[in-house]
């Protein structure tokens, strides 16, 4: 069986979601008519105009457009951080709108991971600990959470860098850190807001080959916003945010 179609066949326990009753997967993240505006002084700008969006398991989406045009006021609303105006987003088939904010912050910890353009790494820890924290919010045993640690670790190529600080690896050691804090708790969903926005373009290059391999490896999907062409080749389907509406990029080669 092809690695891709493999990977779009994996239980929650790889980050899925799996419809038991009907033995078929549903859909991670569906948007429909989703609309955000700001006050601003006087005047109401529209950020988001009627967003339509459906991402798959499994898929990698990148979503590409100009800076300030509303990328991570999208990624805020789907994770949760943020409310909709109105419309519906319903992420592993839960309404984020109707949920109270406790019951999105708890969805937060356990089906998402994040991946920012600044790492946001916390300083006074160090690596191990920083890669313990999704585990310890999520209910890891302490054993098995050592012994995922030690895989990641292994995994990013830093098996020897646990006790380090953040401010003693370089950009491209932190955000492979980052990468492997997103994906240590298996979940269905990572966003990632420009995860290649603050390193050379040799050092992203590899980050990125980092987080599609982990990403493939657990049958995570990916919704990256971006201003690169170069990270939008590399997903499976690339959209453009522009005036508020989200639409399919087919001039962008994707994979």
């Amino acid at each position: 069986m092809p690695r891709a179609r493999a990977a779009r066949q994996a239980t929650v326990a790889k980050g899925q979601v799996v419809d038991e009753e009907h033995k078929t997967s549903r859909p991670v993240l569906r948007m429909e008519g989703v609309w955000r505006s700001f006050r601003e002084g006087k005047s109401t700008r529209e950020v988001l105009r009627g967003v339509d969006l459906t991402v798959e398991p499994g898929e990698r989406v990148v979503m590409l457009g100009r800076s300030g045009c509303g990328k991570s006021t999208l990624l805020n609303l789907v994770a949760g951080i943020d409310l909709p105006d109105r419309g519906h987003i319903t992420v592993a088939g839960r309404r984020m709108e109707i949920l109270s904010e406790h019951a999105r912050t708890l969805l937060r910890r356990g089906l998402f991971g994040f991946v920012f353009q600044f790492f946001n790494l916390v300083p006074t820890l160090t690596v191990e600990e920083n890669l313990y924290l999704p585990l310890e919010l999520n209910g890891w045993r302490p054993a098995t959470a050592r012994a995922r640690i030690r895989q990641m670790l292994q995994a990013i190529g830093l098996p020897e860098r646990g006790g380090s600080y953040p401010d003693t690896l370089s950009g491209g050691e932190q955000q492979r850190v980052a990468l492997a804090r997103a994906i240590i708790h298996c979940p269905a969903l990572i966003l990632a807001d420009e995860p290649t926005g603050n390193l050379d373009d040799d050092t992203g290059e590899r980050v990125l080959d980092l987080l599609e391999s982990l990403a493939r490896e657990h049958g995570t999907t990916l919704l990256m916003a971006t201003h690169s062409h170069a990270v939008a080749g590399r997903a499976d389907r690339v959209l453009t945010l522009r005036d508020g509406r989200l639409s399919a990029t087919p001039d962008v080669p994707a994979g």
